[in-house]
């Protein structure tokens, strides 16, 4: 029986958390999922404020108490004042993975300048990979996927392609993928056959 992957989504909005809009990032990451993974799967959603002890406090307990695999954050990235998720994640990490940050910014920066205002990070912490997303469901889809020129081929990598190797290494759950979404890509060495 496959292990199954806990993934914890978490939306950093002040004004989604009061009630004044409706959240839209843990509705679009849940959609993707399900067009994304073909292996078990299940979330922990959690829908806080901008507050960066209220963050630190949530990531800690999605990753030792509640034990998921992949943390993904929406919201709260740029330079605003209360923009603090960054801080939040940097501070409960044991290991920066910078890659992840620099093509975040490098998918955004196709579509908009100011992609350079994002400050999303990617930390490992125990035996969880937590990633900082954009807010808004365009950006969020296309920073997992990557971008695809008029022909549909990949012109830019999505960062969800290196998130499976990634969670083998730090020893959680094998994860296979939709490949017409996202195709997850590992060394030779480390693909399993298929599961039926």
């Amino acid at each position: 029986m496959t292990e199954e992957l806990l993934i914890g989504l978490v939306s950093i909005s002040d004004r989604a958390s009061g009630g004044v809009y409706e959240d839209k990032g843990i509705p679009a990451l849940e959609a993707w999922f399900v067009s994304a993974l073909d292996s078990p799967w299940r979330i922990e959603t959690r829908l806080i404020p901008d507050d960066q002890a209220t963050i630190e406090q949530t990531l800690i307990e999605l990753c030792d108490t509640v034990g998921c695999h992949l943390v993904l954050t929406t919201g709260g990235t740029g330079p605003a004042p209360r923009d603090v998720t960054p801080e939040a994640t940097l501070a409960v990490a044991q290991k920066v993975m910078p890659g992840f940050g620099e093509q975040m910014r490098q998918i955004s920066l196709q579509f908009v300048p100011t992609a350079i205002l994002s400050r999303q990070v990617g930390v490992i912490r125990g035996k969880s990979l937590i990633l900082n997303l954009p807010g808004q469901p365009k950006s969020i889809k296309e920073t997992l996927e990557g971008v695809k020129d008029a022909d549909g081929k990949q012109s830019v990598p999505g960062i969800f392609a290196a998130v499976p190797y990634c969670i083998d290494l730090i020893g959680g759950p094998y994860i296979e993928t939709n490949d017409e979404v996202v195709k997850a890509f590992r060394p030779k060495s480390a693909i399993r056959p298929q599961s039926t």
